[in-house]
C-alpha cells in the first residue's frame, strides 16, 4: 500500500515486497489467506470471563484450600469447601441447596459442614443440618475467599465443571477420596498434553493423602478406567500420570 495525499489516502499498488521496502510512504499487505488447523490439533479449553479456564480456578481453590484447612480436613470436607468458596457470594454468604449436596455424594458418615464450621472458616446460619446429605445456609469466616476475582457468575462455572468431575461415571461408586484426587489430577491436566507431572507431596497436600496412600487411590482410579497410568519418579519426586483418550469429562464440557 501506497501513502498519497498527504497521508489522508492509501492505495493498493502491484509491486513487491522488495520495492515495497525501498519506497518511501508504503507497507507491505501481509498474507490473509486462512489456513485449516491440523485435524488432531485439541479444542482451546473455553475461558471464563476473568480469562482463566475454570481448571486453573479449581486448581487455585484447591492449593488455597490446602493452606488454609487443618490437615486433618477430609476429603469430603475439602470438596464441601471448594463449593461454598466457588459459589459465595462478595459479602461471604453462601447458600449449598439440597440437590446440589446430594450431588456431591459426600457420604453418610461424616458431617463435613461441621468441620469447616470448628475450624473457624464457616458459620452455619438457620437451621443447622445435622446430616451431610443435606443443604446449608451460611457466611465464610474467610476474608481472602471474600475478595476473589472475577465474578460469582464465573466461579459458579468452575464449581460446576468440579461437581462434574467428581460425578463422572467412572467415579460414582467410589468414595470421597479417590474422587478429590481424580478432580486434583483433572485440574492439572493440560488439553492435548499425553502426561502430567506433580510433585507426590504437592499432591498429597492438594487431596488430604499422606505419601503413602497416593499408590492405592490411585491403583483405584486406575481400576475405574478414569487414569490411564501413573508413576512416582524418584529422582524427582514427581507422580506422572495419563488420562485415557477422550478424556472422561472433555475441558470444554461446561
Amino acid at each position: 500500500m501506497a501513502w498519497e495525499r498527504g497521508g489522508r489516502e492509501w492505495r493498493l499498488a502491484d509491486i513487491c515486497a522488495a520495492c515495497a521496502g525501498a519506497t518511501s510512504h508504503a507497507a507491505v499487505v501481509p498474507d490473509t489467506a486462512l489456513h485449516s488447523p491440523p485435524a488432531d490439533v485439541p479444542p482451546a479449553p473455553r475461558r471464563t470471563p476473568g480469562g482463566l479456564t475454570v481448571e486453573i480456578r479449581v486448581r487455585e481453590m484447591l492449593s488455597y484450600l490446602a493452606a488454609v484447612l487443618p490437615t486433618e480436613a477430609t476429603a469430603a470436607t475439602r470438596l464441601l469447601a471448594l463449593q461454598c468458596a466457588l459459589r459465595s457470594t462478595r459479602s461471604g454468604e453462601v447458600r449449598i441447596p439440597t440437590g446440589l449436596v446430594r450431588g456431591m455424594r459426600l457420604g453418610a458418615d461424616t458431617v463435613p459442614h461441621q468441620a469447616l464450621e470448628s475450624a473457624g472458616w464457616l458459620c452455619l446460619q438457620g437451621l443447622r443440618p445435622d446430616s451431610c446429605r443435606q443443604g446449608l445456609t451460611g457466611r465464610l469466616l474467610d476474608p481472602t475467599v471474600c475478595t476473589q476475582a472475577p465474578g460469582r457468575r464465573s466461579r459458579a462455572r468452575a464449581a460446576g465443571w468440579a461437581l462434574r468431575v467428581c460425578g463422572a461415571r467412572q467415579l460414582r461408586p467410589l468414595g470421597t477420596a479417590p474422587r478429590l484426587l481424580a478432580l486434583v489430577l483433572d485440574a492439572h491436566s493440560t488439553a492435548g498434553s499425553a502426561h502430567e507431572a506433580v510433585d507426590r507431596d504437592v499432591l498429597g497436600r492438594l487431596s488430604g493423602l499422606a505419601p503413602p496412600q497416593l499408590p492405592q487411590v490411585l491403583d483405584l482410579l486406575v481400576d475405574a478406567q478414569f487414569l490411564q497410568s501413573w508413576t512416582f519418579e524418584a529422582t524427582s519426586g514427581d507422580v506422572r500420570w495419563a488420562l485415557p483418550s477422550p478424556k472422561p469429562l472433555a475441558h470444554d464440557e461446561l
